[in-house]
């Protein structure tokens, strides 16, 4: 068997056997596959497609061609979550303590950005000596003694989808429902939860850009998982505008703690709230939505989720960040972009806000590039918000002044206004189940 009659099969549209698709994955972890081979197999399944059946397989490989985290020994449905990714997303700095608190363990795995923003391990890197690089058996005993871990995927954890991933990254090759499925789930799988929640955005600033895109990504890894003998469900949220006021490391861990005090903007408050009543179904614990939600809001007003917090960062190093908010980083220099007219904000586009934030310094254009933790932008009028001309839209954050100047050029154009108030948007668009 070669990688290049593999190849060719896919191009020509032919359905792969499962020992192809194996060969394959086994190929591109031993390196035997050359990155030209992979990438012309990546389009490939792009331009022909695979179906349900190929995905499946795909993903099994994927998931075995690393090692598997074992949470046997930790009592419970251990339940994990993840977001295809969005602008201002920091539900699971939020999520993890909130279900802990609930006395729902909590394994989570997560990654550092590229493109818009940072990702969850960024956001938790900004806080002073937190250590997210952990061992297996640190991660598991952590689960095993507070409840919750948080960390960065072992080094051969899903090799596969490391490489893939890379690859995909600058082959054009990122927007296929069964790739992006594939890598998804092959993670989770690999992960040892025994249940996940997955938040799938769809709009300017996620990967799917409309519901029927996904709705079916959402549809597909809800079959890969349960056919992997995972607890299913997920939800399709909006990501046109971004999910809080806030984008960029250090910013959003300071709106995390809002939410977890209380307080917070509502949009986050709400998908966080259904996120979280997700987890707590599928860990049956609740009975209902509304019962586990208000499970979780009790957690919140009793201060059990902002003290589980405080345990995790405990547990990992990080500083007392709740109590302390200076201690997280901040920036040298401070910009601000005002309304150029009177009206009703119609729009905030996500996509344009994550670039700026991106040009500030809080978010990787390329893979080497170093974060800017302190960086970012906070807005402080959002869709449907009256505004006057010369009332401030936002403030911008960096520790260049030219840096500040090239995102204002870069984010005028992300907010629309109108003579009237637009309908209110909704920011959870489906459930599925």
């Amino acid at each position: 068997m070669r990688i290049f009659d593999i190849i060719d099969r896919k191009k020509n549209g032919n359905t792969l056997t499962d020992e192809e698709i194996r060969f394959f994955v086994k190929s591109v972890v031993d390196g035997s596959a050359s990155n030209e081979q992979i990438g012309a197999m990546l389009m490939a399944i792009v331009i022909r497609g695979m179906d349900e059946w190929e995905t499946e397989m795909l993903t099994q490989a994927m998931a075995e061609s690393g090692d598997r985290i074992d949470l046997s020994g930790v009592d419970g449905i251990k339940v994990d979550k993840h977001s295809t990714g969005g602008v201002g997303d920091k539900t699971t700095l939020i999520l993890v303590p909130l279900v802990a608190s609930l006395g729902i363990p909590v394994a989570k795995f997560s990654g550092r950005g590229l493109g818009l923003t940072g990702g969850t391990i960024d956001k938790l890197a900004s806080i002073p000596d937190m250590h997210t690089n952990l061992t297996e058996d640190q991660f598991v005993s952590q689960v095993k003694r507070i409840g919750a871990a948080i960390a960065t995927t072992g080094k051969n954890l899903d090799p596969c989808d490391k490489k893939l991933y890379a690859i995909r990254d600058v082959t054009a090759t990122v927007d296929s429902i069964p790739l992006i499925a594939s890598s998804v789930m092959s993670k989770k799988i690999a992960s040892g939860a025994d249940a996940v929640v997955l938040d799938v955005k769809c709009g300017s600033g996620a990967f799917m850009k409309d519901k029927r895109g996904a709705t079916r990504l959402a549809d597909l890894c809800i079959k890969i998982g349960r056919k992997a003998g995972l607890r299913m469900s997920a939800v399709i949220s909006d990501m046109d505008e971004p999910l809080g006021n806030a984008v960029g490391n250090s910013l959003e861990v300071r709106e995390a703690i809002e939410v977890l005090k209380g307080q917070g903007p509502s949009d986050l408050k709400e998908l966080t709230l259904r996120l979280a009543s997700h987890m707590v179904m599928l860990a049956g614990v609740a009975d209902s939505a509304e019962e586990a939600e208000e499970m979780a809001l009790k957690s919140i007003y009793e201060g059990r989720a902002i003290n589980k917090f405080r345990q995790l960062l405990r547990a990992q190093g990080g500083r007392d960040v709740t109590e302390h908010p200076d201690l997280l980083p901040g920036d040298k220099f401070k910009g601000e972009v005002t309304a150029d007219r009177d009206g009703y904000i119609s729009s905030v586009d996500a996509a344009s806000i994550g670039h700026a934030a991106a040009i500030l310094g809080a978010g990787r254009l390329k893979k080497e590039d170093p974060i800017d933790y302190g960086a970012g932008v906070y807005l402080c009028k959002k869709r449907g918000d009256y505004v006057k001309k010369g009332e401030r839209l936002m403030y911008l954050y960096s520790k260049s002044q030219k840096l500040i100047m090239d995102a204002e050029d870069d984010i005028r154009n992300a907010v629309s206004f109108s003579d009237q108030r637009p309908e209110d948007k909704k920011i959870v668009l489906e459930e599925r189940f």
